[in-house]
């Protein structure tokens, strides 16, 4: 378990200064938009009070402490999950990677209502409208890893 927490820790920390250094120091949120290696790396500010891509984010103020509260739950059931018993350091690695973002995302939520999106990445004549952050890619990238590296030990 404490493997899980350090992860979550280290992610958490990644993610909050990121997003303070593209919204405060670079300013993104006033200048919109900065490329770095166009098409490939831009930084395309947007708040997404909703789920992923914005979906739900129009159905009123009440939707941000849903989300908390969903992330706030899931993030509790995968702690309690990961304590019931011996896991692979890969299973609390990935457990610990998919708590950092979300609590990444709540905080976001907490301080400015949504959550804080800059990473913006194109290729291959494909214009990308989306705009992520690294809590999205961490939740992603956790929830991948427990899909794939956890098993079901089976009685007979």
């Amino acid at each position: 378990m404490r493997l899980t927490l350090l992860i979550a820790l280290a992610i958490f920390v990644v993610d909050q200064a990121s997003k303070y250094y593209v919204v405060h120091m670079l300013d993104l949120a006033r200048i919109r938009e900065i490329d770095v290696f166009p098409p490939y790396l831009n930084l395309r500010m947007a708040w997404n009070d909703g789920i992923n891509f914005g979906l739900l984010g129009d159905l009123g103020g009440y939707m941000r402490w849903v989300l908390i509260a969903l992330a706030l739950g899931i993030s509790a059931w995968v702690v309690w999950w990961v304590r019931r018993g011996p896991q692979k350091p890969i299973v609390l690695i990935s457990a610990g990677i998919l708590l950092g973002g979300a609590l990444g995302n709540v905080v976001d939520r907490v301080i400015y209502g949504a959550v804080a999106d800059f990473l913006n990445m194109s290729c291959c004549g494909i214009e990308n409208p989306f705009a992520f952050n690294v809590a999205d890619v961490a939740i992603f990238v956790g929830a991948i890893g427990l899909v794939l590296f956890t098993s079901e030990k089976k009685t007979t």
